[in-house]
């Protein structure tokens, strides 16, 4: 009797052995997936190539420069946050084939034109022409690699 409770005592602790070794296996390769929790990138990702805004502009009047610089800050986070999901998406793809247009370029382009609207109306609002920006608001994609122009 005693035989095989020690028998089944070995069996137990050879399990919980193998056991721990799996977990730690999985925890390390987790450990050295990436920095700052983010996932380690072993390809380059594509990056968002929309159209530059600044060197398109006229000469900016002085009472609305504050607010054109602010939006045109917006526009590059935008483009930052994107490519952020893009380098995510290389890592780890989701959804469908049609995934990046709906879910990045497609709201990308929705805020561009929102931003762009604001700049048109900053000049507007001081009596400035009003430039024509409608057609920076549509991106696409870079190759894997290139960085975006900001």
């Amino acid at each position: 009797m005693a035989r095989g409770t020690r028998k089944t005592a070995v069996l137990k602790l050879g399990g919980v052995g193998a056991l721990a070794a799996l977990l730690l296996a999985g925890g390390l390769q987790l450990a050295s997936a990436g920095e700052n929790g983010r996932p380690a990138t072993t390809a380059a990702a594509q990056t968002v190539n929309c159209p530059t805004v600044r060197d398109k502009l006229p000469a900016v009047p002085a009472a609305a420069a504050a607010q054109v610089e602010r939006e045109l800050a917006n526009l590059d986070q935008e483009i930052a946050r994107q490519n952020e999901r893009l380098a995510r998406q290389a890592v780890r793809p989701e959804g469908g084939p049609n995934f990046v247009d709906n879910a990045i370029l497609g709201p990308l382009r929705s805020k561009r034109i929102a931003v762009l609207d604001r700049i048109e109306i900053a000049f507007n609002r001081i009596g400035a022409q009003r430039p024509d920006l409608e057609t920076l608001a549509t991106c696409s994609l870079n190759a894997p690699g290139v960085p975006s122009a900001v």
